[in-house]
This record gives C-alpha cells, sequence and structure tokens, in this order.
C-alpha cells in the first residue's frame, strides 16, 4: 500500500525546534516519506502518497442486524462473495491525503466526516466504497431497523429504549459498520423515511417504513457529487447532522430516530460550491489532483485493469495487506481513549483557530480528535506536533472565510500560521 503518513510539513519540522518524543514506530503499510503526493505538494504535512423486523409502527424493514448462528453465517460468507466485488482499499494508488482522512474517521466517527473536493475522474468515489472492507464490527440489537446501540440510550430506537427501561433482556449481534450511498436523485421520504402504503391499503393503519437516515444510524453515509445535492435534501442532512436524530411528520405520524452517522462527501468544484452551512458539518476537508507522473498514471491503468479481468483473484492478492490495515484500524480504535494531548499544544491549536478568524469553535474540538486519532493510527498515546501539523490544514481549511482578492491556498495558509505559532 502506498505510504499514507508523512508530508513536506514533517521534513519542515524536521528542521525547526518542535520537540519531538524520539523514533517514530514503524507501522506496517503506513510509512513516513516526506515530499510531495500524486504531482501535488500538501502543505499541511498530509500526502496520504436482514431478517425482517418489527417495530411498534408495525413497519417491515430490511436491517443489517440479523440473528446471526452457524448457518446463517455461511450463508452471509456466500452471499458476500456474490456481490459486486469492492476494488480493495489498499490497492488505491496515491490520493494519500483522501485516504488518511478516511480512516481518520474510522478510527474517530466524531471527528464528523470528510468533504473530498478534486478533479473528475480521481478515484474518489472509488476510495470511499472500497473502505467498506475495512470497516470494523460493532455491537447492535438484532432484527432493530435503527442498528440501536445496546449500551447508548442515545443511539437507541424508541422501540429498544421503552424494553430496556422495562429490563427486557435485549438480542445483541455484531454486525459491520453500515455504508449507505445517498443517490442525487433520492426523494425526501426516501430519504427520511415514509408511510408504509402496503400496510395502510392492507391492514388499514399506520404504519411508518424508515429511509436511508435510519439504516445509516451508526454508519457511513456517502453522498456523491454532494455539490450537486437538492437544497430541500441538504437541509434534512443539516437538522440530522446538528442533532444526531431524525423527526418525521407524516400523516398524523410523527417519529424520532437517532441518525448519527460519518457524513462523507465528494465533487469536483468546478461543478458549483457547497453551501456554506454544509460544509461547516464536515469534519476533514481533502483536496485530490490528478496524478501527473506517468510511471505512476501506468501503474494506475494497469492495476485497473488487472481488476476488471479477474476481481477475485485481484483482491486476493491484496487479501494480507487489507487484514493487516484491518488490524491496524481495530488496535487504534481501541486505544484511542488512552491517547493524551498536552494542555499546551490544545492552547495552540485554539490560537491559530483564533488568529485565523475561524467561526465557531469545530476547528478547534476537530483538530484536537483528528490528531489523536492520528497518533492512535500510529500506534503512540502521546500527540506530537508532527500530528497536528499533519491534520490541522484538513480540519481548517474549509472553515476559513473566503477572500475574492486572496490567490494563496487556504492549506497552505493554515500551515504557515500553524509554525508561526508553534515555532
Amino acid at each position: 500500500m502506498a505510504s499514507i503518513l508523512g508530508t513536506s510539513s514533517t521534513a519542515i519540522l524536521a528542521s525547526r525546534s518542535l520537540s519531538s518524543t524520539g523514533s517514530k514506530p514503524s507501522i506496517p503499510f503506513l510509512t513516513l516519506t516526506p515530499g510531495q503526493s500524486n504531482g501535488r505538494k500538501f502543505y499541511g504535512g498530509i500526502g496520504i502518497h436482514g431478517k425482517r423486523g418489527r417495530s411498534q409502527f408495525r413497519v417491515a424493514v430490511t436491517n443489517v442486524a440479523t440473528d446471526i448462528n452457524s448457518v446463517e453465517q455461511a450463508q452471509k460468507l456466500a452471499a458476500k462473495e456474490s456481490q459486486r466485488p469492492v476494488y480493495p482499499f489498499a490497492a488505491i494508488v496515491g490520493q494519500d491525503e483522501m485516504k488518511l482522512c478516511l480512516l481518520l474517521n474510522v478510527i474517530d466517527p466524531k471527528i464528523g466526516g470528510v468533504m473530498i473536493m478534486g478533479d473528475r475522474g480521481t478515484g474518489k468515489s472509488t476510495t470511499v466504497r472500497s473502505l467498506v472492507d475495512l470497516l470494523p464490527e460493532i455491537e447492535v440489537v438484532a432484527g432493530d431497523p435503527y442498528n440501536s446501540d445496546p449500551e447508548d440510550p442515545e443511539c437507541m430506537g424508541i422501540e429498544v429504549r421503552e424494553s430496556t427501561i422495562k429490563g427486557e433482556k435485549l438480542s445483541v449481534v455484531t454486525a459491520k459498520i453500515n455504508m449507505v450511498d445517498l443517490p442525487l436523485g433520492a426523494t425526501e421520504d426516501r430519504v427520511c423515511g415514509t408511510i408504509d402504503i402496503e400496510k395502510a391499503l392492507t391492514e388499514g393503519i399506520k404504519a411508518f417504513e424508515p429511509g436511508l437516515l435510519a439504516k445509516a444510524n451508526r454508519g457511513i453515509l456517502y453522498v456523491d457529487e454532494v455539490n450537486l445535492l437538492d437544497d430541500h435534501l441538504v437541509d434534512v442532512l443539516l437538522d440530522s447532522a446538528a442533532s444526531g436524530w431524525n423527526t418525521v411528520e407524516r400523516e398524523g405520524i410523527s417519529i424520532s430516530h437517532p441518525a448519527r452517522f460519518i457524513l462523507i462527501g465528494s465533487g469536483n468544484p468546478e461543478e458549483g460550491e457547497l453551501r456554506p452551512q454544509l460544509l461547516d458539518r464536515f469534519g476533514m476537508h481533502a483536496q485530490v489532483g490528478t496524478v501527473r507522473d506517468a510511471e505512476l498514471r501506468v501503474q494506475i491503468v494497469e492495476e485497473r485493469a488487472r481488476f476488471d479481468r479477474n476481481p477475485k483473484e485481484f483482491r486476493g492478492s491484496y487479501m494480507a495487506e487489507q487484514e493487516k490495515l484491518q488490524q491496524q484500524i481495530s488496535s487504534a480504535r481501541s486505544s484511542l481513549s488512552s491517547v493524551e494531548i498536552d494542555r499546551d499544544l490544545k492552547v495552540k491549536i485554539s490560537k491559530v483557530c483564533s488568529e485565523l478568524n475561524v467561526d465557531g469553535l469545530r476547528g478547534d474540538i476537530v483538530t484536537n480528535r483528528a490528531s489523536k486519532a492520528l497518533a492512535a493510527l500510529k500506534g503512540r498515546d502521546t500527540v506530537t506536533p508532527e500530528d497536528i501539523a499533519t491534520v490541522i490544514p484538513n480540519c481548517l481549511r474549509h472553515r476559513l472565510r473566503k477572500d475574492p482578492l486572496e490567490s494563496i491556498d487556504s492549506g497552505l495558509l493554515v500551515i504557515e500560521k500553524f509554525y508561526e505559532v508553534f515555532s
């Protein structure tokens, strides 16, 4: 797998008098290599070179949480083999900045997602969808349409919460984190949920049918070409992202359900700008560019041809790398809570945000979270200035106020202010 950590900021930091905590551990598939990525220099330090169930509304839905026994495990494996093959994440060549942002959000979903902007044909959608194989498993309540967390009331559906209050024992299973694609042409009813017309006609009852936001709870919601999304759907996403809940008012039915998801969007800036309110909801912002190196372009073309010729064999050749990356993500998620960041570093992060006139405090919070996730990914329990230099441009560049007369890249503005404050 291409190197994911380390960039020009690492090299610059090495030449400055910033303190470091000794030598960096060697991490499989994540090596530190200063320089450029994909023909573009990243100043921010990033050169990432079911079973049907019923709720109290008597809703029939297909859910990721299913009763799993040995027979169903075999059926699940067979179904997986028959699904459309996904390009392996470890086989993605270049685009290291985008890959790192995605990995950090998987490690700590509270970072708040990532907005990926760049040229067409640079592998944005392919990279995001390849993340499916790396997603870890979580505990969910069996048969629940909202993938309810058996331990956290904030991530429980109404029926599960009532059962918990009554002291009833919940049937818990493990399932992979769900990734839901939100099509541009989706209707608001399909996204939020709607009345089950079939039950209304056949049984004469009002039943609620959960939508994509219910399916994405505790998972990932991916919107390709997010800058082309209709305004009414943007409003729905803003409301759910702000509160973590989706409230539906339909034909005399009022229902709220948890909708906590990692929001990932991709798009081409030439096709239109994103509304500032929605852009601010993305924790991180990644920029991708077309690969300029001829040798690297040939490598990408050859790898893609191999995948198209025999997807199963191609995926098998990257299985070992995929498994090691899965283990690394799992280890980072487990150790994340033990990672510490010095108060002095927190103060400097906030000083950078303040001097850049970043509105609100989301920039401070996301930078702290992302730097801790990066330290966990590197196998350390302490955040260093290098970690902050790597993630801070991605956390702040989309939060700066736009100056039409400013020609310098916003990510470069962030890293320059970083060096000014941290030196």
